[in-house]
């Protein structure tokens, strides 16, 4: 995890905040991530690619939520991932679908989804995540953002 760049997350308007835990909303984006997830195995073209994203993306922010993390800008959830117990190949793999979406959205390259059962995985992944959440672990990462935020307020704020 890369301290300065959530330290740059936080002091972004639609940046990482923290919120109140909600159980209901975790519960919420993993439905949505597996309904989503569906719908990648049903997609043709860059919907697969898009698909995909957008399931593994909704799977992780479901355990934000469960922190009471809010995130809205995509580049600064996927750093949160740092806290959580993903391997390094996790977040390349999240990183490198991100990238393959807004090549094929924003463009109009033609990416083919390599490897159509890695979102699954780190679906389930997300899922085994989840499932372990802890109080104490979700205090202990709330006290981890609320610490960097400190240190935000501290350095001034700049965004050098």
């Amino acid at each position: 995890m890369n301290e300065d760049k959530i330290k740059w997350c936080i002091r972004q308007k639609k940046g990482i905040s923290l919120t109140e835990p909600k159980q209901h909303l975790a519960k919420a984006y993993m439905s949505e991530a597996d309904d989503t997830l569906e719908n990648v195995f049903l997609a043709k073209g860059k919907w697969k690619v898009i698909t995909a994203y957008y399931a593994c993306y909704n799977a992780l922010y479901s355990i934000l939520a469960m922190c009471g993390i809010k995130c809205e800008i995509h580049d600064c959830t996927i750093e949160l991932m740092g806290l959580f117990d993903f391997a390094a190949s996790d977040i390349k793999y999240i990183k490198m679908l991100k990238e393959d979406r807004i090549r094929t959205q924003y463009h109009l390259q033609d990416i083919v989804l390599k490897e159509e059962a890695k979102p699954k995985i780190f679906v389930s992944k997300c899922k085994g995540v989840l499932a372990s959440l802890d109080s104490k672990q979700v205090e202990d990462v709330r006290k981890r953002i609320e610490r960097l935020n400190l240190g935000t307020a501290q350095d001034g704020g700049n965004d050098d």
